[in-house]
């Protein structure tokens, strides 16, 4: 009788562990952003990637008046999807059908613990994502880190993009050639658990604002901020050490010259971006991320660029100086007006 009782007492047990395993994969899985913080709807993707379903998180905005084709935006590592809303209410009424996916590892998408991080994989995952809406060729929009993704993908994809467009990318430069050491994700996981609202606000004022604050700007911290602090994360923190270091290891800037797309490149000229500058010398610190001299370098690289700058702003014009952007953006939709 003892032998069944503990039989059954041990099923239990096991089917308590099922339950339990089930129910951490799916907060594993679960978004970092809440879904009213996007500025249209979410839809998701499902899809198999590395012998896991996941999820990515995307809007589909839909054109206004005459059709003009599809433009791909692709955010940056400190942000998501939510940031392009102004950009994508320009697009949809110049014509365009707007995509804004959040990448795996990123806003409101999967999180998986376990991932293979490449520009190369998630730009299959956004090529992936497009396939399944029946789109053929795009547009495609990248702005930091989603700079060195676009490029990537027009790399990988090159028949699929009729434009690129480049927005204050990094990887202009090898940061570990230059120097940068290497530091195990173990490690900047371990710095990115400790940021805070103080911690990014202080950070983005320094680095992309020239050391000014607007209450405009206060959203994209405040919600990067409560993705590392809400229930996802720890996930989220490791998300963000090992896209960390696929950036540090994966440069683009060696290929630029083997680009076959018409490209253009928007440049905020006081931005001074570059991973890995605490970790260098004073000397060194102070050449990286030098974007006047990287805009003219890239000039000469890219075949069929043009070139759009602005003085007096930094990393990120469509929140910093969106009017000057938004004319920008219009000059590129419109050549010839």
């Amino acid at each position: 009788m003892g032998g069944i009782v503990f039989g059954f007492l041990l099923m239990q047990m096991f089917r308590q562990l099922a339950v339990f395993g089930v129910l951490a994969c799916l907060l594993l899985l679960a978004p970092a952003v809440r879904a009213d913080a996007y500025p249209y709807p979410l839809k998701s993707f499902e899809f198999e990637s590395q012998r896991q379903t996941l999820s990515m998180a995307y809007m589909d905005v839909p054109a206004q008046g005459q059709a003009r084709g599809v433009f791909v935006l692709l955010h940056g590592k400190n942000f998501n999807g939510a940031y392009w809303g102004d950009t994508m209410a320009l697009l949809a009424q110049h014509g365009f059908r707007v995509i804004v996916p959040d990448q795996i590892g990123f806003g409101a998408s999967s999180m998986p613990r376990r991932y293979q991080y490449s520009f190369a994989q998630l730009a299959a995952n956004t090529r992936a994502l497009l396939d399944s809406l029946g789109l053929k060729g795009t547009r495609v929009l990248g702005h930091s880190m989603g700079g060195m993704l676009a490029t990537r993908y027009a790399l990988q994809y090159p028949d699929a993009v009729e434009q690129l467009v480049l927005l204050n990318p990094i990887g202009l430069e090898d940061w570990r050639a230059m120097g940068v050491p290497y530091v195990a994700p173990e490690r900047i996981y371990q710095a990115e658990r400790k940021k805070s609202y103080a911690s990014i606000q202080a950070y983005q004022q320094a680095s992309y604002y020239d050391g000014k604050w607007k209450d405009s700007y206060t959203p994209w911290a405040r919600m990067l901020a409560e993705a590392y602090s809400g229930e996802r994360g720890d996930a989220f923190a490791w998300s963000m050490a090992l896209t960390a270091d696929m950036i540090l290891s994966q440069p683009v800037v060696y290929q630029f010259d083997q680009l076959r797309v018409p490209t253009v490149l928007i440049v905020g000229l006081r931005d001074r971006t570059a991973i890995g500058r605490p970790l260098v010398s004073d000397e060194l610190a102070a050449r990286m991320g030098d974007y006047p001299a990287l805009t003219r370098k890239l000039a000469a690289r890219i075949p069929q660029l043009d070139v759009i700058t602005f003085d007096g702003v930094g990393h990120l014009p469509h929140i910093e100086a969106p009017q000057r952007f938004f004319g920008a953006l219009r000059s590129v939709l419109e050549p010839d007006a």
